[in-house]
């Protein structure tokens, strides 16, 4: 993790255009390449950022950031205040909450209600960027990533983004598809998911919950 904090200005080129007139900001780059420029304001909402997969071109007072879609953010660094680097844990740190840890659980027991002929091969399948929740194989045995929230929103479809990319470069996996789960997937989540070639699913809890268990039993 790269924390600048500098007198700045920034011009956005993609699907809109924006210009960041000259201030003091925290500009701050993620090992994953997401570029983000802060104010102290806004709480966790960036004023100009673009998320990974791209590529930063760092030319001292100028960073070039692009990605495949050919979206473009330009920031002009004017002067620097602080200049911090971290190395933090790329582990997943929090406890899933009650509600999504079960939806998890039961989805890796019951993955046709994710999509017909889904085998659930491993749990929190391991990334150098954390644990996809689902890793399977569809009836045609090719890899299915499948990310799980209780509501599913553009934070969840960007983070499962992240792991295909990671696991697209391993050639037992690849080629890897996405799919994110939800009790409730949000609409702009949803078109996000469509524009990056990932598939959502609305699962219902309660049939879940009443759902056959597929383990054998003596009883």
């Amino acid at each position: 993790m790269r924390l600048l904090v500098a007198r700045c200005s920034a011009t956005y080129d993609g699907r809109l255009s924006s210009t960041l007139d000259e201030g003091v900001r925290l500009l701050m780059v993620k090992a994953d390449g997401c570029v983000a420029v802060h104010a102290d304001v806004g709480a966790y909402k960036p004023l100009n950022w673009m998320n990974a997969p791209n590529h930063l071109e760092d030319e001292g007072g100028r960073w070039v950031v692009t990605n495949p879609a050919g979206e473009r953010l330009e920031i002009t660094i004017h002067e620097v205040l602080q200049d911090v680097r971290w190395e933090l844990d790329t582990e997943r740190g929090l406890t899933l909450d009650g509600v999504e840890r079960e939806l998890q659980e039961l989805l890796a027991e019951h993955p046709g209600h994710i999509e017909d002929g889904l085998t659930c091969v491993q749990r929190e399948f391991r990334t150098d960027l954390g644990p996809v929740d689902l890793l399977c194989r569809d009836r045609d045995g090719a890899a299915v990533a499948v990310e799980v929230k209780r509501i599913g929103e553009i934070d969840g479809v960007e983070q499962l983004t992240r792991y295909l990319g990671r696991m697209e470069r391993d050639p037992l996996l690849a080629p890897v598809r996405g799919i994110f789960a939800a009790t409730v997937v949000k609409p702009q989540a949803r078109v996000l998911a469509a524009s990056r070639g990932i598939g959502w699913v609305e699962v219902d809890l309660e049939d879940l919950r009443d759902a056959e268990p597929t383990t054998l039993r003596l009883f």
